[in-house]
């Protein structure tokens, strides 16, 4: 939804605009909030946020639109200012323009002009968050990259290597912290997000120890991928390492302690590991996919909390290795025949 502020002391503008633009009010489209003056726009813009739009008279009390115009440009943010005036005002569209003013409209309005205006003005400033957003993400990729992984992706070699796809050998474990999505759904984004990362740094330690590779974040959840010798057992030394790490953890959470659990599911196979993505977006992920990777997440997603659990085929490979307890034959989506299952206790 595109938020528009309408700056102007003509208070029939405001009837105007909403019988005009009724559709895409309904349609949450626009969304449209309205100031008599530049000062009330300021603290509207300080109260809303994330204006996308602005629609300013150049004329009013109080403050005119050509003094909020330079306020805005004190402000960061990729807000838009269309000024709104009279054809005889020229000198004073061309004082905003030189200010940094987006464009223009003038009085009367023909409706079919703004339509235009503000769809061309929300293009533009969609084009400017696109733009900051692939900077952002590119400065993110140099604060953890080396420079010189970053210049071999530029490479052709890099190029086609993305086109390099194999048949492996691994274990494959979906970790996933239990009961957190009550949490997302009832305190802040800020207390959610610092939270999830402050578990997950603890999980991922453990990963690295036992040399596996995090394949991917999903909501709450890990993906993670071992290979090499003793793949499995490498991946259950982690997992069990993880639960007694997420057991000792004591962060604060408002006036409360929330203390996570996490449910896991790990299995062991053939997989076929290569670039799954779409050309259209460039945007690929290094991944691994198959009936092994399945088999995992539905034993994930089946587990209780604290739990460990892998098939009988895994077990068979690790029994003189692990204490695991038979959890009994449990029917698993695109499976036939119902799986063995058996939880991992030490």
């Amino acid at each position: 939804m595109t938020k528009i502020l309408v700056v102007d002391d003509e208070s029939d503008l405001e009837h105007l605009i909403k019988q005009k633009f009724r559709k895409e009010i309904r349609e949450q489209v626009y969304e449209f909030s309205f100031a008599l003056n530049g000062k009330e726009a300021l603290h509207l813009i300080e109260d809303q946020k994330n204006i996308d739009v602005i629609l300013s008279d150049i004329n009013m009390p109080e403050m005119d639109g050509l003094t909020l115009l330079l306020k805005m440009n004190e402000k960061p943010g990729l807000t838009k200012t269309v000024m709104v005036s009279a054809y005889g005002d020229m000198e004073n569209i061309r004082t905003a323009m030189n200010r940094g003013a987006f464009d223009f409209v003038c009085k009367p309005i023909n409706f079919d002009d703004l339509s235009l205006t503000i769809q061309k003005t929300i293009n533009h400033v969609n084009e400017l968050k696109k733009t900051m957003q692939a900077i952002k993400e590119n400065n993110i990729l140099k604060m953890y990259v080396d420079e010189t992984v970053i210049k071999f992706m530029e490479t052709r070699e890099f190029e086609e290597s993305l086109q390099d796809n194999e048949s492996i050998d691994a274990t494959v474990a979906f970790i996933d912290i239990c009961d957190f999505t009550s949490i997302s759904e009832s305190e802040k984004p800020d207390t959610v997000v610092h939270l999830l990362n402050e578990y997950f740094d603890i999980i991922v330690k453990e990963i690295i120890k036992q040399n596996g590779i995090i394949d991917k974040f999903i909501g709450d959840a890990i993906m993670a991928v071992f290979k090499g010798d003793f793949h499995l057992d490498r991946s259950l030394d982690a997992c069990l390492a993880i639960k007694e790490a997420v057991r000792k953890i004591k962060l604060p959470f408002g006036e409360n302690e929330f203390r996570p659990e996490i449910s896991i599911g790990v299995n062991s196979g053939t997989m076929v590991s290569g670039n799954i993505g779409c050309k259209t977006l460039k945007r690929f992920d290094y991944t691994v996919i198959g009936d092994v990777v399945n088999v995992a997440a539905r034993l994930q997603g089946i587990a209780g909390k604290g739990q460990i659990y892998i098939t009988d085929e895994s077990y068979k490979k690790i029994n003189e290795s692990f204490k695991c307890n038979f959890v009994g034959e449990m029917d698993i989506k695109n499976k036939k025949e119902p799986v063995k299952v058996y939880e991992v206790l030490e």
